[in-house]
């Protein structure tokens, strides 16, 4: 037999569908670029080499670029919410891009390349997230909760 899925507000139902606690998305606001950071500077430290040794500066290398890549995700994170749908997504795209071209160049391949290489990753996010924000953001950039509010 079909049922009726209950609507938000009635009761029974919290109208939320988010299944984590604060606390886990506080240590998630964290752990993301932290541990994204370490494996993308693992990965560009790896390509560097090039089966090489580990050296100091292998390692330093590493260990800067997953600062580097950190600071870049907190960033285009932070200020990515604050613009337009479009803006949005084209803060993730040139995160994305930028990410996977400068991998793609440790490969000794040559910049106009690893830009050609890059940009259908870019398209890709653009297209993907400019979908996310279009279907759950008014033209304004808000989300639904936030203009339900008003």
């Amino acid at each position: 037999m079909a049922q009726a899925a209950p609507v938000s507000g009635t009761p029974g139902t919290s109208g939320s569908t988010d299944v984590f606690g604060e606390q886990t998305h506080t240590m998630a606001k964290w752990a993301v670029p932290v541990v994204g950071g370490l494996v993308y500077g693992y990965w560009a430290a790896a390509i560097n080499r090039d089966a090489g040794a580990i050296t100091g500066w292998n390692v330093l290398f590493g260990f800067v670029c997953a600062i580097a890549f950190a600071a870049a995700y907190m960033g285009a994170r932070t200020v990515a919410p604050l613009m337009r749908r479009e803006a949005h997504a084209l803060v993730w795209a040139v995160f994305a891009g930028c990410a996977f071209g400068f991998l793609y160049s440790q490969t000794d391949a040559t910049i106009l390349r690893s830009v050609f290489m890059s940009l259908p990753v870019a398209v890709g996010v653009y297209a993907v997230a400019f979908y996310r924000y279009y279907t759950r953001e008014d033209a304004a950039g808000k989300t639904a909760d936030v203009v339900a509010r008003r």
